[in-house]
């Protein structure tokens, strides 16, 4: 296996996991600020880090059977403040792996599998989004990875590459930023500092735990149909009101420990996607944001004071993050 931003959010996640069920893993990271610096990948005989920057790559290990391309931006704020590191991760860098992926023999190709964004489709009042429907993404971020994909079925079309493409409703999980919603709220209100929430705070996203998202993402590679695109959500529809309400209450908090803010350019007003065909390979969810914030607000306590034994293991095991190596 070959994954590219296998230190980031996701990224490290799907590494864990791939690296606990006996998968041999090559990690292409160029470690920037988003990177998680709490792995132990590297205690793995399994595992090989590569620090580079997916534009300046100029061939691929040898030997590599399957490319997931984890390695992006993807910060929507950031890319209104910024959006060239955006075109040239998101799309530059996506097109030389494709490249790269291209001058290799035909039988030899690895499958290529393009991590996306359900942001592609842009919003919806009402419904959700299938696999066939347009794109029109919203932002900076999301119209980069829009095009990459474009780019992916292209290269796929014209060049005979083997890919399949996997758009995820929001994350959440452990390790994630801070300048995410989640552990935004958290962090703050652990501070004692209100929660910032953009205008009214009705604003409807789909949350899938990172977990399950990775179990999608290894069963489109195990299951998955060459060419084709899978939508992944829970179908956890929450306003960003409720979602903060949720963790002002696992925190301790007042529900009406917030405060609202202007909104961001070009904002989103709902995300949904229809999910019956990855659902049909056999993929569920098993997490909800209720049940996973007591649990990681738990083990963040555990970090800073002594536990009994096997504590920390427990909690790490409820949000998936036991591994054979521990």
């Amino acid at each position: 296996m070959l994954v590219t931003g296998g230190l980031g959010f996701i990224g490290s996640h799907f590494v864990e996991m791939l690296l606990s069920r006996g998968y041999v893993v090559v990690n292409v990271d160029k470690q920037t600020y988003a990177m998680r610096e709490d792995t132990n990948f590297e205690t793995s005989p399994d595992y090989q880090l590569i620090v580079k920057d997916i534009c300046d790559l100029t061939e691929l290990p040898a030997g590599i059977d399957v490319l997931v391309n984890m390695a992006a931006e993807s910060h929507v704020d950031n890319s209104i403040a910024n959006s060239s590191p955006f075109f040239r991760t998101n799309v530059a860098g996506v097109y030389n792996l494709l490249e790269l992926v291209r001058a290799i023999d035909p039988p030899k190709r690895p499958l290529f599998i393009q991590i996306s964004t359900d942001e592609v489709y842009g919003d919806i009042a009402e419904g959700s989004f299938k696999e066939t429907d347009r794109l029109a993404p919203s932002s900076p971020y999301s119209a980069t990875k829009a095009a990459a994909d474009q780019l992916v079925l292209g290269w796929a079309r014209t060049h005979g590459l083997s890919v399949r493409i996997h758009r995820s409703s929001n994350n959440y999980g452990y390790g994630q930023r801070a300048e995410k919603l989640i552990p935004r709220a958290m962090k703050l209100a652990k501070k004692g500092e209100r929660v910032p929430i953009h205008g009214s705070g009705l604003y409807k996203r789909e949350w899938t735990f990172v977990g399950d998202n990775c179990e999608s993402i290894l069963l489109i590679m195990e299951k998955g149909a060459d060419g084709e695109i899978y939508n992944v959500s829970a179908g956890e529809e929450l306003t960003n009101l409720e979602v903060v309400k949720l963790v002002l209450c696992a925190m301790g908090k007042p529900e009406d420990f917030h405060e609202f803010v202007a909104d961001r350019p070009g904002q989103d007003i709902r995300y949904s996607v229809e999910t019956s065909k990855i659902r049909a390979l056999g993929w569920k969810p098993t997490m909800t944001v209720a049940e996973y914030l007591p649990i990681c607000k738990a083990l963040n306590e555990e970090r800073t004071r002594a536990m009994p034994p096997g504590r920390r293991m427990l909690l790490k095991r409820l949000l998936g993050l036991g591994t054979k190596r521990e």
